[in-house]
């Protein structure tokens, strides 16, 4: 539930208390938060409640559960060193429509495959985690037999070792409740071959939901990946609400939230602090002509989020061949991440990025508050100079191209390296880059350094906009000397 008052990001601007009374029984209960997302726990299923508090009064009723299956009835136990057949078992045996229970306890597991219209339940206290020996776990093919790519790493389809809690294909499916997931990271040695493989697959994902529509996941904390934390592919309706994404700040590519070739996403009061970008928004990648696993990403939201730490805060790209189009972030904050709306892509790639806007966004300590770059040096022949020339190449499907961006109403504090920073491509400038009101301050103790990843480009410190074959329309405002605590 999103308590929004003028002013709340992440947080509220004060804490608010709230009165929530069963419809049923009468029975109240009182608390408070600070967050601009309530997480409701432990409510009973098909039952009316009301919720009061300074901003008025809401009604709603829960979901009706048709049965309920408790992992622990089906063999399920903290002591076993892997339940992975226990709680397949259990999922297995859910009736259309009914919920998983995950009781308090840590248990131990490999990979899990959903079905469609289940809930998975996670108690306070709850944690499915994942054990360390990969060599019995589960691969994706490339491709199953229907031709849909399911294996898939950094935009093109491969082998890749199945998440800890995979749904491929399934509709009206809910992960929820006050646990923990943890994708055991730091017990399967995965983190020490970032960029391998082994078994001839690629690392995993925590949350892996492919080809899904209608998802809902809130509450949870969801930890330690082996890759890429939690990641929607070529899926519709999903929703993630108050939730907990961390991974150690040295732990390899371990993003917080990729949705990919995806529509219709929500995300919201979601905690990021990863080992690489919290929010990255992709949409495949080219490979030649190889072009039928992309799709465009389309109408995301992105709301009241709190990132902290991590490479970038959002950042599209750089796989964004199938195009990336319709994004929102707004009433967010970002602290001390690298840089904080940031597009990355190169000649090769093609695909165009439009339509994204960010707006009543604060950040502070971040290097780069918005970097935009063409001459992204990835892949082996990123540092080539038919990628990284200066000069114009021919213009085709391969070009890609960024516009109508929009940024107003934001709040960037203690900038290290430059307010702004933008890098296009000669034959395709980036065209009608907006700027209004941004309030920018810099970091008296910054240290120049590069701000995009491209060849040639200098080191700088306290720049406000550095633009190159790009238009922008606006500017920065510098916050007084005595806000910024100039040099």
């Amino acid at each position: 539930m999103l308590l929004a008052p003028a002013g709340a990001k992440y947080a509220l601007p004060e804490p608010v208390g709230f009165v929530l009374t069963s419809l049923t029984d009468g029975e109240s209960v009182s608390g408070r938060t600070e967050r601009a997302v309530l997480q409701l726990n432990d409510l009973q299923p098909d039952t009316g409640y009301s919720l009061t508090c300074m901003f008025g009064n809401i009604e709603f009723r829960t979901k009706q559960c048709l049965g309920a299956i408790d992992i622990v009835a089906h063999g399920a136990d903290t002591s076993a060193a892997d339940n992975s057949l226990a709680i397949q078992a259990a999922i297995n045996s859910v009736p259309d429509g009914g919920t998983l229970l995950v009781p308090p306890g840590c248990f131990m597991t490999g990979p899990l495959f959903l079905c469609s219209r289940m809930t998975v339940h996670l108690a306070q206290g709850a944690e499915l985690a994942a054990i360390g020996d990969w060599q019995d776990w589960p691969i994706l093919e490339e491709r199953d037999a229907a031709g849909r790519v399911i294996g898939t790493w950094e935009g093109l389809p491969e082998r890749s070792f199945a998440a800890l809690i995979t749904a491929i294909g399934c509709t009206d499916i809910t992960l929820t409740g006050a646990g923990i997931i943890d994708g055991g990271g730091d017990r399967g040695d995965w983190w020490t071959w970032p960029k391998e493989t082994r078994r001839g697959a690629r690392r995993p994902r925590t949350v892996f939901l492919a080809h899904c529509e209608h998802v809902l996941m809130s509450g949870l904390t969801i930890r330690n990946s082996p890759s890429w934390t939690v990641h929607p592919f070529h899926s519709r309706h999903v929703t993630a609400v108050g939730l907990k994404i961390e991974n150690p700040p040295n732990s390899p590519n371990t993003d917080g939230l990729n949705p990919e070739c995806c529509e219709e996403t929500d995300l919201t009061g979601i905690h990021f602090s990863v080992g690489d970008d919290c929010i990255a928004v992709k949409s495949g990648k080219r490979d030649g002509d190889r072009v039928d696993h992309l799709a465009p990403t389309r109408n995301l939201t992105i709301s009241h989020c709190l990132m902290e730490k991590g490479h970038g805060a959002v950042v599209l790209g750089s796989e964004m061949s199938g195009g990336i189009s319709g994004v929102r972030i707004e009433h967010c904050r970002f602290l001390g991440t690298d840089r904080g709306l940031r597009i990355k892509t190169r000649r090769g790639r093609g695909g165009r990025v439009a339509d994204i806007s960010m707006t009543d966004v604060d950040m502070d300590r971040v290097a780069t508050a918005f970097a935009a770059n063409a001459f992204y040096f990835c892949d082996a022949d990123g540092t080539s100079n038919a990628v990284q020339s200066r000069d114009p190449a021919p213009v085709d499907d391969t070009t890609p191209r960024i516009t109508a961006i929009t940024l107003k109403n934001v709040t960037a504090t203690n900038v290290q390296l430059a307010a702004v920073a933008l890098l296009g491509l000669p034959e395709a400038p980036f065209s009608d880059i907006r700027i209004e009101n941004m309030l920018v301050s810099f970091d008296p103790d910054a240290v120049a350094d590069v701000p995009l990843m491209a060849c040639r480009v200098p080191a700088c410190r306290h720049e406000a906009i550095l633009a190159q074959f790009a238009e922008v329309d606006g500017g920065i405002t510098l916050a007084p000397k005595d806000e910024r605590h100039a040099d």
